[in-house]
């Protein structure tokens, strides 16, 4: 009886499995008031946590099933479904989610692409779209990639042109909206015609003078003249009649430029004079801002701006109200002769160096930014954009003296071409934009056809580029 009365011995407080229970002796202590206290039930409080001696992770939170390790069924298991769901409880939590039917998987560490529900129809959307947007995405990159145009390597015709001079400095070539090209040789300027290949002698200047410079019109019917004594002579070209001599200059006139109304013309005397020849004098305003020979000459599209390029290796641009320029753009490092204004963007110009510099620049005139610069590796005596795509033209000089096409923006090359024996210092372009003329001091002028036509306009009239006499090729 007193054996029955006394306390039980309390069971181990070990976490181990029952079968290793038996195995372990515990001696209980002695029964005493203090340890009948301790062993009255409490309540855990709730900030403790109590550890056995085995960590076992709550697998609740875990996402096995990105992995694949939920999928696999256990063998026979439309017998054993009861005892999968059970074991699958005890091991993953009550919370683990029903395997999917789905075929064997052989990788078990094969990643898979967690789709949760959406909880919106705008996320439904959101999915639906996203799958659409990779399939357009696969089929842009499943169509071919339209090929290079291609541009002929070679000249359409090679033209003699005795006593074409060789000086970076002088502007010799011109192709009028008439489809006329005037080119200055030596004291005398030619006309020849790109329709019928005829050939006419417009002036001879005399042995004192010589021709420096030649511009048409932009209706093509007169032709500027600057001469080796400073003067600006205006030609009738349909009877071959000097209408108008003017004056201003204190030597050489080695370019010209057409507005409009207004004939720009720029010296060695470091000026440009502004000449209308609906008024008597010689020339209305004179804009002075370089320090050495005037060289580059150029009015914007809209009559605008006028840009100008010197020796000085400045580019300045200016309007007709003020007679100082607008904007001074220094980063040029050599010579600036080569300008061109955008058809396709007003305000963007693009300039291009000698052969210190060698770099074609492009210009922002409205804020006067440098948007690109673009190193060619060579002098750059001449730019001229297309009108009909968004291509430019540039020639060059040593080592190569070669002419290359450029896309913008993105200034890849379209093509390079060779053929000039010496530096490519002229380049005009014919009314219809396929065709440019290149002339160098090797005596020879080139045709080259290297733009499209434009794609809006009717079919190219021919401009007699390939009615040339025997006589006439080289």
């Amino acid at each position: 009886m007193a054996a029955d009365a006394s306390p039980k011995a309390a069971p181990p407080r070990l976490n181990v499995p029952p079968a290793m229970a038996g195995g372990l002796r515990l001696d209980p202590a002695v029964a005493s008031p203090a340890r009948l206290l301790l062993d009255v039930p409490k309540t855990p409080s709730p900030s403790k946590t109590t550890y056995s001696d085995r960590f076992i992770p709550c697998r609740s939170s875990s996402r096995l099933h990105n992995f694949a390790l939920l999928d696999r069924a256990s063998p026979g298991s439309g017998d054993d479904a009861p005892y999968s769901r059970l074991l699958r409880a005890e091991i993953f939590g009550p919370d683990s989610p029903s395997p999917a039917p789905s075929s064997p998987n052989t990788n078990l560490f094969r990643f898979k692409t967690d789709h949760p529900s959406p909880k919106s129809p705008f996320a439904a959307a959101a999915a639906t779209a996203g799958q659409l947007d990779c399939t357009a995405g696969s089929a842009e990159s499943s169509t071919p990639r339209k090929p290079p145009r291609k541009v002929p390597k070679t000249p359409h015709k090679v033209l003699d042109a005795p006593s074409l001079q060789d000086d970076f400095y002088l502007n010799l070539v011109d192709w009028s909206s008439q489809n006329m090209l005037a080119v200055g040789l030596g004291n005398c300027v030619y006309l020849w015609s790109a329709s019928n290949s005829k050939v006419t002698k417009l002036c001879d200047l005399g042995p004192r003078d010589s021709v420096c410079a030649v511009h048409w019109t932009r209706e093509g019917s007169y032709l500027a003249i600057g001469t080796g004594l400073g003067d600006v002579q205006i030609w009738d070209s349909s009877r071959c009649k000097r209408i108008r001599n003017m004056g201003g200059h204190q030597t050489r006139t080695g370019v010209l430029a057409w507005s409009s109304r207004i004939l720009s013309s720029g010296s060695r005397d470091k000026n440009i004079l502004q000449h209308d020849i609906r008024v008597p004098s010689d020339y209305i305003s004179k804009f002075t801002g370089h320090r050495s020979e005037v060289c580059g000459l150029k009015w914007s599209h809209d009559d605008r701006e006028l840009a100008s390029g010197g020796n000085d290796n400045q580019l300045l641009v200016w309007n007709q109200r003020s007679q100082q320029p607008v904007l001074r753009l220094t980063e040029h490092t050599a010579a600036v002769k080569a300008i061109a204004w955008s058809p396709h963007q007003q305000g963007l110009l693009a300039s291009g160096g000698g052969t210190a510099d060698r770099c074609i620049r492009f210009w922002n005139t409205v804020n006067g930014n440098m948007l690109n610069s673009v190193d060619t590796g060579s002098q750059v005596c001449n730019l001229a954009w297309c009108k009909n795509v968004n291509e430019l033209v540039s020639t060059h000089g040593y080592s190569q003296n070669q002419i290359m096409v450029w896309k913008y923006p993105s200034m890849s090359k379209v093509a390079t071409l060779t053929g000039h024996t010496l530096r490519v210092l002229y380049l005009a372009m014919s009314p219809d934009g396929q065709t440019i003329v290149t002339g160098a001091g090797d005596e020879t002028l080139r045709f080259w056809n290297i733009f499209p036509s434009m794609k809006t306009q009717a079919p190219v009239r021919d401009i007699g580029l390939w009615s040339f006499s025997r006589s006439h090729i080289r």
